[in-house]
This record gives C-alpha cells, sequence and structure tokens, in this order.
C-alpha cells in the first residue's frame, strides 16, 4: 500500500492512536495528557515566536490556554482544600502569562509556564498508583473516580 501524502497519512495514524488512547485511559492518565498537551504546545509556540509565525504562535498559546482553563475547571475545592486553591492561582497565572507571552512575544514567560507545569506534572506523576481510583485526592480533582 502507498500513500500519495504521507504526511496525511501519518496525521490521521496519530489522531487515530490518540483517540484509542483517551477512550482507554484512566482519570489519573488523562491529566497527565492534558499537562503533557500544554507543554508540548508551549513549546510549539515557542518554535513559532522564533520564526516569527505570528499566526501559529498564538494559535498554540490559545491552545494551552485553553487546555489549562480545562484543568482549572475540573479542580474540586470541597475534595481538595488549600491544594485545589492553590492550584486554582497557579492556573490563573498561567494563563495571564501565557496571555502577556503571546502579545509581547516573551520567550522567557513561554517558559516560565512550561516550567511550572512541568514542576505540577512532576508532583502529578509522583502520586502512588493506589490513590489513582480515588474520588479526593491531592490535587483537588473532581475527575479523578472509583
Amino acid at each position: 500500500m502507498t500513500y500519495s501524502n504521507p504526511r496525511a497519512a501519518l496525521s490521521q495514524y496519530k489522531q487515530s492512536s490518540l483517540q484509542t488512547e483517551v477512550s482507554a485511559a484512566s482519570p489519573h492518565r488523562l491529566i497527565q495528557m492534558l499537562m503533557g498537551g500544554v507543554l508540548e504546545k508551549i513549546a510549539t509556540a515557542r518554535g513559532h515566536m522564533e520564526r516569527g509565525d505570528t499566526q501559529e504562535k498564538g494559535r498554540n498559546i490559545g491552545w494551552a490556554i485553553s487546555i489549562i482553563s480545562s484543568l482549572h475547571q475540573s479542580l474540586d475545592f470541597e475534595q481538595g482544600g488549600e491544594i485545589a486553591g492553590n492550584l486554582e492561582a497557579l492556573y490563573d497565572y498561567m494563563i495571564r502569562q501565557l496571555t502577556q507571552a503571546n502579545l509581547s512575544n516573551s520567550i522567557e514567560k513561554l517558559d516560565e509556564v512550561a516550567d511550572l507545569m512541568r514542576d505540577i506534572k512532576a508532583g502529578w506523576d509522583e502520586i502512588p498508583a493506589s490513590y489513582h481510583h480515588r474520588t479526593a485526592n491531592s490535587a483537588g480533582a473532581s475527575y479523578v473516580t472509583a
């Protein structure tokens, strides 16, 4: 079998693979994927910023903001208490920094948000598997259910 457009075939394969991974993922894994998505979009935006591609830079920063907004909206303040409140403030700050990075073409602000997200993700990745199924967890996320 040959393809006239190998990039299109690869893109279709990646999309299908991602849909399969999402449908089979635990709630804990979904959050890991979202955090990884933020990091990917920031890295892509950084590359576009360095090349002066304003449209794609803005599109990728917007996508990162959208993912962070989803993480923010899924916080469970009743279960998460102070940690959820701290994450809310951090997510708000990250969104503001990304907005400023977009407006001012600031690689430093992109890097700052990427560093913050890597720190959050590292903490999330360290949660033992035995806690992945619990409704209440250290991040106060309502998306982690039994």
